[in-house]
């Protein structure tokens, strides 16, 4: 049993944002992003509860509407075919489902009974006319992403493999839900999302303890909790229901779409996706409140939930402030006559109940307070002859330094199989279809029928930057070029899933200036102030890039090591050796450490004497690695050295 939806306490923005998608699908959704225990995923399910029913071919697969019948669905193509009334589907879209199972594959069940090639519907066949839900969306895998992208711009879904061509309706409601502190979303994503909300935790103690309580009754005695709240379930359905029959009906003047248009190209919004979301949400604001006419509050209300999102921000601009107030940017100028409308406030935020999710590509200012709006058929596989079996599981090394996304990896998610006679990864169903398309009568698995599996597998890697800010040359110059440099890799993060860390060193010591991350907006803050000047303490900065590969071991680390390599700072610390109090021996000493550890290393020479001691260089061969020397330093000539040598 869900938690029902008009018990959840607050969170006004998350329930209106929902309620308005409930109404109107064709909003385009919703993305939610807070912090775990927000109610985010308690909200997206209570909401399936008070959405009204919806009808169907009676037993359809692809939940056909009566009035769009479909040649590939069994239930449409019967003569005496009747309609039924069911809940609308809640699908749950998990993050590590295979593309096969999202968008649908061949049913083996006909070809082996009725020697027929059929499809067996996916996720997204049953979540028509109904919500698709990805909770941590952000860290949905890159090829469901695309497959997600292609089918929300059409509202048809089309499989197209092992000999079928077929297409299907698929218009949902799709809501994801994130926390920010776990990365970032595509953009192109996150631009397929109408609408979306900031949610965060109630400060208040009285609405926090109501919070508790409300969830321990729940716990405790669900049926008896759920039937406390019958009578505003009902009401909420009867409001949504009638706000859907008044929709057509409603109008807005000429010039408000002018203020639409005008409002959006003062954000510096490019999509014109932004100006039909909003105007499509303005109009269920007002449907919603029972209007047939849209007036400049209903404007300003869908602005807070339709623009945040879509507003271009530069890396090098100022994070906002967090607060509760509505974005002042986003409202347009304020109407003569404030007319408050809206879902009905009683909801209320539901329980702890959210697990880590994940967070947009670039984080929009925040709005007001939060608010909302077949299987595969097993079939005994034959035993394939022992020699074989082993010829075909031998795996092959991947390249040193690469990403394993690549086939022939052991790891990682599913994707898709294609033909292969010498597979390193068998695709033991790939390969029984296409052995039962040959032949449905005996089941002889030929070297032709093989099968390699395709997998998405990304292991993050760490970029780690070792900057020499000391005053042996242009360190200003040196630093500003990293900076640019590092926010450029970021916004490359989702993608790869990749880490950027710098270490800057002057003085007699070494700093850690920025931590590991893929948040462009804390690499801005930490990058902002870069201290320069002094002498040049590289033992200590090589030390602290051992230690910080050391933690983050498997992220597999690439050091990038910008410097002339003069140094002139020991380390005292270092342990008693060859050459301990020398710094230059010490730099040696800890490189070879590094190369030890077969770390993939870079060294930049920023060495501009007119005579040059050639230390770049020597400390690139204690590395193992290369040295380029940069006459001309910049954030994109250090961005295209740094990403044409880290191998994906």
């Amino acid at each position: 049993m869900t938690y029902p939806f008009s018990a959840l306490v607050g969170q006004p923005l998350l329930k209106q944002a929902l309620l308005l998608c409930a109404v109107n699908p064709g909003i385009g959704g919703v993305l939610i992003r807070g912090d775990k225990g927000t109610a985010k995923s308690t909200a997206v399910r209570g909401l399936s509860a008070v959405m009204p029913s919806v009808q169907r071919v009676a037993g359809s697969r692809f939940n056909c509407r009566p009035d769009e019948p479909l040649p590939a669905c069994d239930a449409c193509q019967q003569v005496d075919w009747q309609t039924e009334t069911i809940a609308v589907p809640f699908v749950d879209l998990p993050l590590g489902a295979t593309e096969d199972r999202v968008v649908g594959s061949l049913d083996l069940e006909s070809v082996l009974v009725d020697r027929q090639k059929k499809l067996l519907p996916g996720l997204l066949a049953s979540a028509h006319q109904g919500i698709l839900y990805i909770d941590e969306v952000n860290l949905l895998a890159d090829h469901l992403v695309n497959v997600l992208l292609d089918v929300a711009a059409m509202g048809i879904n089309t499989v197209q493999r092992d000999g079928l061509s077929v297409s299907h309706p698929a218009r949902f409601m799709l809501i994801g839900t994130m926390n920010p502190e776990e990365g970032t979303l595509r953009p192109q994503f996150l631009d397929r999302f109408g609408l979306m909300v900031d949610v965060a935790a109630p400060r208040a103690v009285e609405e926090r303890t109501e919070v508790v309580r409300r969830r321990i009754a729940f716990e405790t005695a669900p049926i008896a909790f759920a039937e406390q709240w019958i009578n505003e379930q009902r009401t909420l359905q009867q409001q949504i229901d009638q706000a859907r029959q008044l929709l057509p009906s409603v109008r807005m003047a000429d010039g408000m779409l002018t203020m639409i248009s005008q409002l959006c190209t003062d954000l510096n919004i490019v999509s014109l996706r932004a100006d039909i979301v909003l105007y499509k949400t303005a109009l269920t604001i007002a449907a919603l409140a029972g209007r047939t006419d849209v007036i400049p509050d209903d404007i300003k209300q869908a602005a807070e939930l339709a623009l945040p999102h879509r507003q271009r921000k530069k890396p090098t601009d100022a994070p906002p402030p967090a607060t509760n107030q509505p974005n002042p940017a986003t409202a347009p100028p304020k109407p003569p006559t404030e007319t408050e409308n809206g879902p009905d406030s009683t909801g209320s935020d539901s329980t702890p109940d959210d697990s880590p999710e994940g967070d947009t590509s670039q984080p929009p200012e925040p709005t007001q307070p939060e608010q909302v709006f077949g299987a595969l058929p097993l079939i005994a596989a034959p035993t394939l002859p022992t020699a074989l079996t082993e010829q075909v599981r031998q795996p092959q090394p991947a390249p040193a330094g690469k990403h394993p996304a690549t086939t022939g990896q052991q790891r990682g998610a599913f994707v898709r199989a294609v033909p292969n006679p010498q597979p390193t990864d068998l695709a033991i169903t790939a390969t029984l279809q296409s052995a039962l398309l040959r032949n449905t009568d005996d089941l002889i698995i030929s070297r032709d029928d093989f099968h390699q599996t395709v997998r998405a597998s990304k292991t993050a890697r760490l970029i780690l930057f070792v900057v020499d800010a000391s005053g042996s040359m242009a360190a200003g110059q040196r630093m500003e070029a990293v900076k640019g440099a590092v926010l450029s890799l970021l916004t490359d993060a989702y993608q790869h899933r990749d880490s950027v860390g710098v270490i800057s060193f002057r003085g007699v010591d070494a700093q850690l200036l920025l931590p590991p991350t893929r948040d462009v907006e804390q690499a801005e803050q930490a990058l902002r102030a870069l201290p320069t000047g002094g002498r040049t303490p590289l033992p200590h900065a090589l030390q602290l890039a051992l230690d910080v590969m050391q933690q983050f071991r498997e992220h597999r680390p690439f050091l990038v090591v910008l410097s002339d390599g003069k140094a002139n700072v020991s380390l005292p610390s270092l342990s008693a050796g060859a050459g301990s109090g020398d710094a230059w021996q010490q730099v040696v000493q800890l490189a070879g450490q590094v190369r030890a550890q077969s770390v993939p290393a870079l060294v930049l020479d920023t060495d501009a004497d007119y005579l040059r001691l050639g230390r770049a260089n020597a400390l690139a061969d204690a590395l193992g690695a290369d040295c380029i020397s940069l006459d001309s330093l910049s954030a994109d000539v250090l961005t295209e050295t740094v990403s044409s040598r880290v191998v994906r």
